[in-house]
């Protein structure tokens, strides 16, 4: 399963595109540099120049905003890896992935297994599809730290310490503030938002210890955008924002461990089973993702051994500016995108969030008949202008 190449995007066109392609021309200084100097420097420029001004002024502010752009992201992506650089040795690291047996994280593990990284899996459900020897199944509830913590020590003895973590399970109710019941609360943030911290507490101190690793928090649009029925999932998601934010922050002032790479990855709206009848209405600016486009960009950013902000689509990015709106537009948009959730019915793979997985004895309230549709396997099930 190759990585997807090419400018068109499988969702096809959309807005992404025309960023993409603006970004590449009209604010790309290397593109920009040769007509600059070719308008100083030639005479035939220069004469061209004095026939059109504004023309030649236009180019000279647009090749000065695209040095500025480029600088911008230079220093921004020295910053999140803290000056320094460090090697990863695929043939040896070893990638663990929450949620891992189908869904998204599926679509991860099988883009990790083709390049032959060893991976370990920790989810509820058994694999959704083939696997080879490179790939290492691990039943395990992660909403329990001891359960993580016992399965952890048959992961170190049976494979190795885990390098790389993502936090990829996700799972999301579609219920209202008044209609959800507690447990139901709990178990979305025991899932999207308390999870990425037990593995953390489990797996980072090896990370530490050799100044090597990188923790992947797979967050939403959700962190920024809360829309009505998923108020606990945005909270959820918003909290595992801060959560990557400040690990990042600990572990260059509280751990001494610069090299160990910290990404976030924000998906819009995805064509899983989590999101089932989701229809966030903005096709052109913010299409329906494709599971494997997800997993393209994780696996890539991880790959990079960089630390990343991972926004897909990319036009996502302005729904940062939210908070920064006044409130007469702000909260009528996250009214009005109380749509998206009309026809909802995402597929929950637990039920009974009250009872211990364990308990369930015929595992159909896990969903064992349909791997496939998983809901704690799949991570990224957004909506830009609601969700992820």
């Amino acid at each position: 399963m190759p990585m997807h190449q090419g400018l068109i995007p499988r969702e096809g066109f959309c807005a992404d595109v025309v960023v993409r392609l603006i970004r590449q021309t009209a604010l790309n200084p290397a593109f920009l540099l040769p007509l600059v100097l070719l308008a100083r420097l030639t005479k035939k420029g220069q004469d061209i120049s004095i026939l059109h001004p504004s023309a030649a002024g236009r180019l000279t502010t647009l090749f000065w905003l695209s040095v500025a752009r480029w600088v911008n992201g230079w220093v921004s992506e020295k910053v999140r890896n803290n000056w320094v650089n460090d090697e990863y040795d695929w043939s040896k690291e070893i990638v663990l992935v929450t949620g891992g047996a189908g869904g998204i994280g599926g679509q991860i593990v099988k883009l990790l297994e083709e390049r032959g990284v060893t991976v370990v899996v920790l989810d509820i459900q058994p694999m959704s599809f083939t696997v080879s020897s490179k790939v290492h199944h691990f039943e395990c509830d992660i909403r329990s730290p001891e359960k993580l913590e016992e399965v952890a020590e048959k992961i170190r003895s049976q494979v190795g310490h885990p390098t790389v973590v993502i936090n990829n399970a996700g799972v999301a109710r579609g219920k209202t503030v008044l209609e959800a019941q507690p447990s139901d609360i709990r178990f979305t943030f025991d899932v999207n938002t308390l999870a990425p911290y037990w593995t953390a507490k489990t797996f980072l101190p090896n990370m530490v210890a050799h100044n090597h690793g990188m923790i992947v928090t797979v967050s939403s649009y959700a962190a920024w955008l809360t829309i009505p029925n998923m108020v606990d999932y945005g909270a959820s998601k918003a909290g595992a924002l801060a959560f990557h934010e400040g690990l990042t922050a600990e572990l260059t002032t509280r751990y001494n461990a610069p090299k160990v790479r910290t990404v976030v990855v924000h998906p819009g709206h995805t064509r899983t089973a989590l999101f089932n009848g989701y229809d966030q209405q903005t096709g052109f600016l913010m299409p329906q993702l494709e599971p494997e486009t997800v997993a393209d960009a994780v696996v890539k950013q991880v790959l990079s051994g960089r630390s990343g902000q991972v926004v897909i689509p990319g036009t996502g990015l302005i729904l940062t500016a939210l908070r920064a709106m006044p409130d007469w537009y702000s909260i009528r948009l996250r009214a009005k995108a109380e749509v998206a959730m009309t026809n909802f019915r995402g597929r929950q793979v637990i039920e009974d969030v009250d009872a211990p997985y364990s308990e369930d004895a015929q595992g159909a309230k896990r969903g064992h008949n349909d791997t496939s549709e998983s809901t704690v396997l799949v991570s990224n099930e957004q909506s830009p202008t609601n969700r992820e």
